[in-house]
């Protein structure tokens, strides 16, 4: 299922907007204030900041594929890992990563859910 209502679902979702190269629509799919790791090492933070970050997926013209392998759920919080991999063309031709991403959500006032942390690189990156 590709809503809010669920952890996984919002995975999904994000996967699906970026797809799409609806960086508007990914990025309302996060807390204000969450976290994005742009690359291995690198942390970023807040809607300005993770914008760019989505934006240089979204510029990948990317096909990414996931498959959730489990979700954690306990007191309105999740953790949500999903093994992706992205197709896409960058200005040197192109493009393909994956990865086994660790998500963390948090369950809104609404029943909704929104990321808090996006580690694409999975759990265990710094």
């Amino acid at each position: 299922m590709k809503d809010q209502n669920s952890p996984d679902g919002v995975i999904r979702l994000v996967s699906d907007r970026l797809n799409g190269r609806d960086v508007d629509g990914a990025l309302a799919l996060y807390e204000p204030d969450a976290a994005f790791v742009a690359e291995p090492g690198r942390w970023v933070t807040g809607t300005d900041e993770i914008r760019v970050a989505l934006e240089r997926f979204a510029a990948l013209e990317p096909e990414l594929e996931g498959e959730i392998e489990s979700v954690k759920e306990a007191s309105g919080v999740a953790l949500v890992v999903n093994r992706w991999s992205l197709r896409g063309r960058g200005p040197d031709g192109p493009v393909e990563m994956g990865g086994r991403s660790a998500d963390v959500l948090r369950q809104q006032g609404d029943g909704s859910w929104r990321v808090v942390i996006d580690d694409p690189w999975g759990a265990g990156s710094d």
